[in-house]
């Protein structure tokens, strides 16, 4: 019965220790976002972990589908989970901004394409992908007006 599971056990972990560690990375920073000035509809903090730790199982899921379905994940899947891990550093840490907003535009590109990938291999496992497609979209509306009021 585990055998059946451990796909999804073992690519939820994956997925939730990325997660975690940037932030680990991040944690001393975090506080940069209740300084700076940000546009309407932008969340309290509090809800950043709770969102991100359902796009981590939702990903999870997606990506063991995919293993099941292929018996590989496709790199795009490890290239966007690596850029996501990336884009917290820099934009709590490093407070770079305008790198951060680039940094996300190329994140939701990857999203979009690794959905493609997954669509041709298990539909279920794109569609697990779209949650993580919108919050990303507006992450990147989040970031693009908070460098823009940082920058004036």
């Amino acid at each position: 019965m585990l055998k059946k599971y451990k796909p999804y056990i073992v690519q939820i972990l994956i997925a939730l220790l990325v997660g975690g560690l940037a932030g680990l990375i991040t944690r001393g920073s975090f506080n940069v976002y209740g300084e700076v000035i940000k546009p309407p509809l932008a969340p309290p903090p509090v809800v950043f972990p709770i969102v991100w730790s359902i796009l981590y199982i939702l990903m999870g899921i997606s990506a063991g589908l995919v293993y099941k379905t292929e018996g590989q994940i496709p790199f795009i899947y490890w290239l966007q989970l690596f850029v996501n891990f990336l884009w917290p550093i820099i934009f709590f840490n490093m407070q770079a901004y305008l790198f951060a907003f680039i940094w996300i535009v190329l994140l939701l590109v990857l999203v979009v394409l690794m959905i493609i990938e997954f669509y041709r291999i298990n539909k279920l496992a794109a569609y697990l992908q779209i949650p993580y497609l919108i919050w990303t979209a507006f992450a990147t509306y989040l970031t693009f007006f908070i460098w823009l009021y940082s920058a004036y």
